[in-house]
């Protein structure tokens, strides 16, 4: 049984160990993050596309335009747009960094990573991907990607972590979503229009990767001109 469901079940008499291993695992996470070079980039997406799928070669292209302008590149450190995205950080001679995490049907890292650690539990890794990130670019994906999508969005709405761009790359795979984000959470009142100012959204490979660094470039000059 993964530490994740011994940790749930109710019948667990004494969580005592549990939570000294979690402890433990945020202080390994954290001296995984002290390696990274800043600035960072988060990229999540699907783990089951490959080389030669259009999202692939997206992220590949991506990673070393990132690199291309100093920047690291944070992924989930397995396959699919995850290694592309690491492999072009490496290839624009960047540095690449993947965050793991151990499954039932075992992940294993992908060959492109100068920085790597596997988690044993998600909420420590979530942790690790937002702690270090000047931002977010989520390639199309399946329930993983989709719950650190809107995990990063509550954080932002909420004021736990600074506001930081989430950039949705392919605009016609997220179009139902952002239709029905708008026709019915907005509608309804369950969210405010400026929610949806929280995301972008864009075909262009050269745009997603100018919205992270520029939002960063603004935010470092007002903190430089604060200090003045």
């Amino acid at each position: 049984m993964i530490d994740d469901r011994r940790l749930l079940n109710t019948e667990l008499p004494d969580p005592t160990a549990a939570v000294e291993r979690i402890a433990d695992e945020f202080r390994a996470g954290f001296e995984m993050i002290e390696k990274i070079r800043p600035p960072a980039v988060t990229t999540f997406g699907s783990a089951r596309v490959r080389e030669g799928h259009p999202y692939y070669a997206a992220a590949r292209a991506v990673g070393r335009r990132f690199a291309g302008r100093g920047w690291t590149v944070i992924t989930g450190g397995g396959p699919g747009v995850m290694e592309a995205a690491n492999r072009g950080a490496q290839e624009g001679g960047g540095q690449s960094v993947g965050f793991n995490i151990e499954l039932p049907h075992e992940q294993a890292p992908n060959p492109y990573l100068d920085v790597s650690y596997t988690f044993r539990h998600f909420y420590a890794r979530k942790v690790c991907f937002v702690k270090p990130a000047e931002g977010f670019v989520i390639f199309p994906g399946g329930f993983g990607t989709l719950d650190e999508l809107y995990e990063s969005l509550t954080l932002i709405q909420t004021g736990k972590v600074m506001h930081f761009p989430v950039v949705l790359y392919h605009e016609e795979h997220w179009s139902q979503m952002l239709d029905w984000l708008r026709g019915e959470l907005l509608e309804d009142g369950f969210i405010s229009p400026e929610d949806l100012e929280l995301l972008t959204v864009t075909d262009d490979l050269d745009e997603v990767v100018e919205l992270v660094v520029s939002s960063y470039e603004r935010r470092s000059a007002q903190a430089s001109a604060r200090t003045v």
